[in-house]
């Protein structure tokens, strides 16, 4: 089995990074479809309209997002770029909007620029769409053929945005190290189609450490909406070292047990990350993490404000079939919960987030 890594072609990360977006994209092409949300237009649209002037853009397209990664959107999308003759596909947004540009370029056979407004996700640098209902429910994974031609990072906008989505990338990139790891043990294969490289695994671990040592400092800075170098190696955590981490290193129980938790309503209100970090918390108690592991990853979730309890989570009444249905859409065939090193049961899983649960109070407690 070949071992493989990838990542986007180029990683661009600085301040006021939106305004060279055109300079940036001259190369691929000069008829941009940007797909965006009507709110994200009005804070942001006259950024890249004046850099395109500057840079003497052929021209902007705006398409707004509606609010789900769905096949319904991902086809509309699509039909508008194919009227308009788009010849590069430009998401600006949170995870879903990007979700949805890499898989309208995938379809369209066009090279694709993605421009997060938050770090909330390691989606901006992946080759995969992740596909829901209309509803919000979790559908599938979209593997696509390439990662996206360029990722770009404007710590400017990133620290002006909500702590909470900041917070909620930090969830996400707290399961890359453990996923990878877990991976490697099982030397499982990985988003990719091959088994992780070592280079992968230190990236995610790199992760890992740099969440630890810098993730409060942000969370302090970001609630004053400013800039430090701890938001700065945040967002590139979050963003770049997780993207590749996951992608590279593999996913485990920690992504399976979010898909799982979509299938709860009172859940739908919590971001991706936030039900990834609990998801970690499981896959840990499913792994018999030693005393000192949990107490630094559940002292971490507790400093950012992550959840760390089923109540965290929205769910104020534990019911039985509710926690079985999530245990059995995490363990549902195809899932990358079967990527443990070991067998993992529904009564497992079960178990495993009711203990993180009680674990989750008594250290609140």
């Amino acid at each position: 089995m070949a071992t493989i890594i990838g990542g986007p072609s180029r990683y661009v990360q600085q301040k006021n990074a939106f305004q060279d977006l055109s300079s940036f994209t001259k190369k691929l092409g000069e008829n941009l479809l940007v797909l965006i949300t009507e709110s994200g237009k009005k804070r942001l649209g006259t950024i890249f309209e004046d850099g395109a002037k500057d840079n003497s853009v052929t021209k902007i397209n705006f398409c707004y997002f509606t609010g789900e990664c769905s096949k319904k959107e991902i086809e509309r999308v699509q039909k508008e770029a194919t009227k308009l003759g788009a010849n590069v596909i430009v998401g600006i947004g949170g995870g879903k909007t990007l979700d949805t540009a890499k898989a309208v370029a995938y379809y369209s056979k066009l090279p694709v620029v993605i421009c997060p407004t938050v770090a909330s996700s390691d989606a901006p640098c992946s080759a995969l769409s992740v596909i829901y209902s209309e509803e919000g429910v979790f559908e599938e994974y979209l593997f696509l053929s390439e990662n996206p031609n360029m990722v770009l990072m404007d710590t400017t906008i990133v620290a002006k945005a909500p702590t909470r989505l900041l917070v909620a990338g930090m969830g996400d990139a707290l399961a890359t190290y453990f996923e990878a790891r877990a991976c490697k043990a099982s030397n499982a294969i990985n988003c990719l189609g091959g088994t992780g490289s070592l280079a992968a695994l230190a990236l995610a671990k790199l992760c890992f450490e740099t969440l630890i040592s810098d993730g409060y400092k942000a969370k302090l800075a970001a609630d004053n909406k400013v800039c430090t170098k701890a938001v700065e190696n945040i967002i590139e955590a979050n963003t770049y070292l997780s993207g590749i981490g996951f992608e590279s290193g593999g996913l485990a129980a920690s992504h399976a047990i979010h898909n799982g938790f979509t299938a709860i309503e009172a859940t739908h209100k919590m971001y991706h990350g936030e039900k990834v970090a609990f998801g970690t918390l499981v896959q840990l108690m499913l792994e018999n993490a030693s005393e000192e592991e949990l107490e630094e990853v559940y002292s971490f979730c507790m400093s950012i404000d992550l959840p760390t309890t089923l109540e965290d989570l929205g769910i104020d009444e534990v019911k039985e079939e509710e926690i079985m249905k999530v245990a059995t859409l995490a363990c549902a065939q195809g899932e990358t919960i079967f990527n443990m090193p070991f067998n993992v049961t529904l009564n497992d899983v079960y178990a495993a987030i009711l203990a993180a649960n009680e674990l989750g109070h008594a250290y609140k407690n």
